[in-house]
C-alpha cells in the first residue's frame, strides 16, 4: 500500500511517500517539499501548494492519506495561514478521491520515536532509520512528512492485525 504523509505549511509543505509490503517492509519513492515565496499574496501560495500537490498525486497515485493536524500556538496568525494551506491539501486529496486520516502531531512523534514530545531532530533520525536511508531527509518537513505516513500505515498495519485476531 502506498501512503502519502504531508505536514502542511504555506511557506513549506512536506510531502512523504511511503510504501509497506506485504511482509511489513517500508521504502519510500519520493519525499520532496512545496515552497512557496514569502512575499507572495497568499491566494498564489495556496494556488502553487495545490498545484504542485496535485501533480504529485498525479504521478504517484497514493492509495491513501495521512495529513499532519493543525497545531495550534500561540501565534494566531499563523496557525489561519496553515489552516488555509491545510484545507488546500485537502481539497486536492478529495480530489483524486484518496482516503484522508488526520493525525496530531504529538501522536505521529509518540508513533515514530516514542516520545509525543520529540524534538524534529529525533523524528528526522527514527524517520530515516525505519526507512533504512543512507541521508536524514531534509528539510525537517519532508522528514514530518514521512513520519505522518509511516505513522499512519502501522496503524493500518495494526488495524488488520487487531481485526483478524479478533474474528
Amino acid at each position: 500500500m502506498l501512503a502519502i504523509g504531508i505536514d502542511p505549511g504555506t511557506a513549506i509543505t512536506g510531502v512523504g511517500l511511503v510504501e509497506m509490503h506485504a511482509d511489513g517492509s517500508i521504502h519510500s519513492p519520493h519525499w520532496s517539499v512545496i515552497r512557496t515565496v514569502a512575499n507572495s499574496p497568499l491566494p498564489e501560495r495556496l494556488e502553487i501548494i495545490h498545484r504542485e500537490l496535485t501533480e504529485l498525486l498525479d504521478k504517484f497515485h497514493p492509495e491513501t492519506s495521512a495529513v499532519e493536524s493543525l497545531f495550534f500556538s500561540r501565534n494566531v496568525r499563523t496557525a489561519m495561514s496553515v489552516g488555509q494551506a491545510r484545507g488546500v491539501v485537502l481539497l486536492a486529496l478529495q480530489q483524486a478521491s484518496i482516503p484522508i486520516t488526520d493525525y496530531p502531531p504529538n501522536e505521529i512523534k509518540q508513533g515514530i520515536t516514542g516520545n509525543g514530545a520529540a524534538d524534529k531532530q529525533q523524528v528526522q533520525m527514527m524517520v530515516r532509520s525505519l526507512l533504512d536511508l543512507d541521508e536524514t531527509p531534509q528539510p525537517d518537513d519532508a522528514a514530518d512528512a514521512l513520519g505522518v505516513a509511516i505513522y499512519h500505515l502501522q496503524r493500518a498495519q495494526f488495524a488488520k492485525i487487531a481485526e483478524a485476531s479478533s474474528t
